[in-house]
């Protein structure tokens, strides 16, 4: 579908950001004119108290301006990534930023040469109160801050360093192309990034097969360049760990969030620990569907029969807003707001990003993009979508701009909040069992991929980055074998790992991400930790989630999470997570089996 064909009322309004083009080169003009005038302050930091603030005001200034400008032109791309115009803005945009920081990049070093008394006299007057916790953590970070002239020599290899992740974006959504399968009902479909779960997901075993091996077929042709794309990209996270002097790039990913090694170690361990429940389920989805051989396109496919949900989107809105209400009204106008007001677009076109995402700046609405299809999954991601849109727009409202941005580390939080009320919303007010059946299905199928798919990730990558640490090449072959081997020890000897599943590597944008996607499922714990009060009715446990939604990044993501309730650096909240998904599967099969 062209863009076109789509009615306005499902495409989002950018114009919050920016009215039109000129409006953005008049923007664009300005942050550089700022940009150089910040320059002027080069080796004056130590100066004066009065010198410090003008450049802390100056500084989140700039950076507030540049986000706008980049959020803008990359969207806009996003809509169409054939669209040279945006294409060519969103270049323009990533210059700026790398500009920026190399303009930037004196100022951390400069204040590292304050001493510790006078930073300390600083922080006592009333008008660094807002800088009190950003100046702590820039001190922090002491052991891996070089020279102000090295600092500027990094920063000018910021638009190098987004090579790997813009070429396989491009890649992966411009100019790959899919074959077309004959769907179940004699219809020639051409596979998409946004059809692949639907058909991953259809209930005749010919349009699965025929689709896993169309898709992942294109991938091994190119799975040499994507190899080259990843191997870069690790090399640069290594790069920039052993510059800062980071024990591993591991450490440094997890540093700039204050998260303790640990806390990954912990997630990795634990879920290697527990992996019987999940050989459990995949064990009775195989016994379910009454398969001699289960194969990796027999994941995705529900177990339970007699099920056809198509669920229009307007239907799925009205759902959402109804799953959410344990949330209070404040929550409830601000989501119905989103629907209303084209904060959201919805439909798949061409040349449209793939998957799903919440984004925008301290200066306009938290937008969504979806590709909507008319699925129960589908209808999660709105409500998982929106859950990062409220983290956002809550932490706008109650944060300044320097503390408005939440740490990656909670960012799937809220998310899985959402998910959780809706699935509790739809099993509580359904008297089909079989619907209840599928929609158990649904939520067993969420903790299999959000914390142990990702949890394979998450090891993936650990495995990656210490391979080339340690010296090793990264090819496409051992990229496939290490793959293969996590999956045969995730999901068990119930299973036949097919041989096309070893490139699937080659498909997950989030390995760009440099170590993002544990986070999906440490925050999956959380968030299951939390969502069982709110579904209780208990006041006390919604109003504390409504504060860690306000808190942006005033305090480290550790101690926002504690202060909910949650305390990360335990297994225990991984643990409960595991122990509920066992218990999960126990009343699965029993629905199921028992005549």
């Amino acid at each position: 579908m062209d863009r076109k064909d789509i009615s306005e009322k499902y495409k989002w309004d950018l114009s919050f950001l920016y009215k039109d083009n000129q409006q953005w080169e008049r923007d664009f003009e300005r942050v550089k004119s700022l940009t150089n005038q910040i320059k002027q302050y080069k080796n004056k930091l130590g100066n004066d108290s009065e010198t410090l603030l003008e450049v802390l005001n100056l500084q989140f200034t700039i950076l507030r301006n540049i986000g706008n400008l980049y959020c803008f032109a990359k969207m806009k791309k996003d809509e169409d990534n054939n669209n040279s115009m945006y294409q060519g803005l969103t270049d323009r945009a990533e210059m700026l930023m790398t500009e920026v920081d190399m303009a930037l990049s004196f100022i951390v070093p400069e204040i590292l040469n304050i001493s510790k008394d006078t930073m300390e006299d600083y922080l006592n007057l009333d008008q660094f109160s807002i800088y009190r916790h950003y100046l702590e953590q820039v001190m922090k970070k002491k052991p891996h801050i070089l020279s102000a002239s090295e600092e500027s020599l990094l920063a000018r290899t910021g638009e190098i360093a987004n090579g790997p992740q813009n070429i396989y974006t491009m890649l992966n959504n411009a100019d790959i192309k899919f074959p077309k399968v004959i769907d179940e009902e004699g219809n020639e479909v051409e596979i998409t990034h946004g059809r692949f779960i639907p058909l991953m997901e259809s209930k005749d075993r010919r349009v699965r097969k025929d689709t896993f091996k169309g898709l992942y077929d294109v991938y091994s042709q190119f799975k040499h360049t994507i190899a080259s794309t990843l191997s870069t990209e690790v090399k640069k996270n290594v790069f920039y760990s052993r510059a800062r002097k980071y024990n591993s790039s591991l450490e440094a990913a997890l540093f700039q969030n204050d998260i303790p090694v640990k806390v990954y170690e912990n997630l990795i361990e634990t879920i290697s620990s527990n992996l019987d429940p999940m050989h459990k389920y995949v064990s009775l989805r195989k016994e379910i569907l009454g398969y001699e051989e289960l194969h990796m396109y027999d994941l995705y496919t529900p177990i339970v029969e007699g099920i056809d949900l198509k669920i229009d989107y307007e239907e799925a809105k009205d759902t959402v807003v109804e799953a959410l209400k344990p949330l209070g009204e404040d929550y409830i106008n601000v989501v119905k707001k989103a629907f209303d007001s084209r904060w959201i677009d919805v439909y798949e076109n061409k040349g449209k990003r793939s998957g799903a995402y919440s984004w925008g700046t301290y200066d306009s609405p938290p937008y969504i993009l979806l590709n909507y299809h008319k699925t129960l999954d589908n209808m999660f991601t709105i409500a998982h979508e929106m859950g990062h849109s409220m983290h956002s727009y809550l932490s706008n409202k109650n944060q300044p701009y320097i503390y408005s941005g939440y740490s990656i580390f909670v960012a799937e939080v809220a998310s899985t909040v959402n998910e959780t009320l809706l699935t509790d919303y739809l099993l509580k007010n359904t008297d089909d069992i079989q619907i209840k059946k599928y929609i158990l299905n649904h939520y067993l199928e969420q903790f299999r991929a959000t914390v142990y798919r990702q949890t394979m990730f998450a090891e993936f990558e650990k495995i990656i980055h210490e391979k080339v640490e340690q010296g090793e090449p990264l090819t496409a072959d051992n990229l496939s074998n290490i793959y293969k081997d996590l999956n045969i020890k995730y999901y068990g000897k119930d299973i036949f790992i097919d041989e096309e599943i070893s490139v699937e590597w080659a498909r997950i944008p989030h390995f760009y991400y440099n170590f993002y996607v544990y986070q999906y499922a440490t925050g999956f714990s959380a968030a299951i930790a939390l969502s069982q009060g709110i579904i209780n009715g208990d006041k006390e446990s919604r109003d504390a989630y409504i504060e860690f939604l306000s808190s942006g990044s005033s305090d480290y993501p550790i101690n926002v999470l504690k202060k909910a309730g949650v305390d990360m650096t335990k297994k225990t909240p991984i643990e409960e997570c595991v122990r509920l998904f066992n218990n999960s599967v126990d009343e699965m099969k029993n629905m199921m089996l028992t005549k």
